[in-house]
């Protein structure tokens, strides 16, 4: 057996993001919409760059396994102070929060952190004390067929979705992806696993044709949100949370039904092909507009950790993903 801890000693990786990576990710994301009228990051790239100490974290957790390992993305929460800056080194650290026997394998919770230059400390003031992060993620996944990782921890999906105020006017729009659609968010986001770009690879994954990244579902989900709702702002996006259900095939129509609150606050989201919901219990947190974005809602506490290993710098070539996120 595998014993693992949330404490245990994972690298933090340290990079800079650069202004085209930013435009690459969006616009791969905003294909098939209009321009944005200004150079913001996604609210989903603190998932982009969290992916590569995921990935080795994964590997980690699974090196000791007899068979074969695939990864099952399930949820993201991600809940954020700001967006991601062009520019910037952003440090990620990931601990494990806990991993629990299931019948196809081991289910695993994970908490990324991200912080960035001019981070704020611990009293709220730039510069003074720990720095805290811009960005934190939850992420919950199956590691299909892994048996030798030893149960331990807490693998709660974190803080609650925020509640809704009432209900607004809802909203229904189609996309249709297209593999090229699928090829370009595999290239932006670093995660080119086969079976996002090769139809037998995909085949052999038991899927009929090539899938979209769950990811990428979501983030054409809050960019629609965004224009909606936000006015375009994307700074204004607090959270972000869903959970998936099935792979989202090229050339199937994919209506995302849009439910606000009254507020303007919480928009409710799900992500359905002919075949039924690919992502389920979506939300999105709004900031009031003209208003600065408060802190986002704490994540469960866990138990103290140790001291973080040292961090290892990497460079922007280095953009592998996490694998399967579907």
């Amino acid at each position: 057996m595998t014993t693992f801890s949330a404490s245990a000693g994972i690298p933090a990786v340290i990079r800079t993001v650069t202004a085209e990576e930013i435009a690459a990710y969006r616009g791969a994301v905003r294909a098939e919409l209009p321009v944005t009228k200004d150079e913001l990051a996604s609210p989903v790239h603190a998932f982009v760059l969290a992916h590569t100490v995921a990935e080795r974290t994964v590997a980690a957790l699974t090196a000791d396994e007899p068979g074969p390992v695939s990864v099952v993305h399930l949820s993201q929460d991600i809940r954020g102070h700001r967006l991601v800056r062009a520019g910037e080194r952003v440090t990620v650290r990931l601990e494990v929060l806990g991993a629990r026997r299931e019948a196809r394998g081991t289910r695993v919770a994970l908490r990324s952190r991200l912080t960035g230059d001019g981070a704020e400390g611990t009293n709220g003031v730039a510069g003074a004390g720990e720095p805290e992060p811009f960005a934190e993620l939850i992420t919950s996944a199956l590691l299909v067929g892994a048996t030798a990782l030893e149960p331990f921890g807490d693998i709660a999906a974190g803080a609650a979705a925020p509640a809704p105020a009432g209900a607004g006017e809802p909203a229904t729009v189609v996309h249709e992806p297209t593999v090229e659609w699928i090829r370009r968010y595999a290239h932006a986001s670093g995660d080119e696993n086969p079976i996002h770009l090769d139809e037998e690879a995909a085949r052999a994954a038991g899927f009929d044709s090539v899938i979209a990244h769950g990811m990428s579902v979501v983030a054409l989900a809050v960019e629609e949100i965004t224009d909606r709702y936000a006015d375009g702002d994307a700074a204004r996006v607090l959270g972000i949370g869903g959970r998936f259900s099935a792979p989202v095939a090229p050339g199937e129509p994919l209506r995302f039904d849009l439910q606000p609150d009254a507020a303007g606050r919480v928009v409710r989201f799900t992500c359905r092909t002919p075949a039924g919901p690919a992502v389920k219990s979506g939300w999105v947190e709004l900031a009031p507009a003209s208003v600065q974005a408060p802190a986002p809602t704490p994540v469960q506490a866990q138990a103290p950790a140790q001291a973080p290993a040292p961090a290892q710098e990497i460079s922007n070539t280095n953009r592998d993903g996490v694998g399967d996120d579907d």
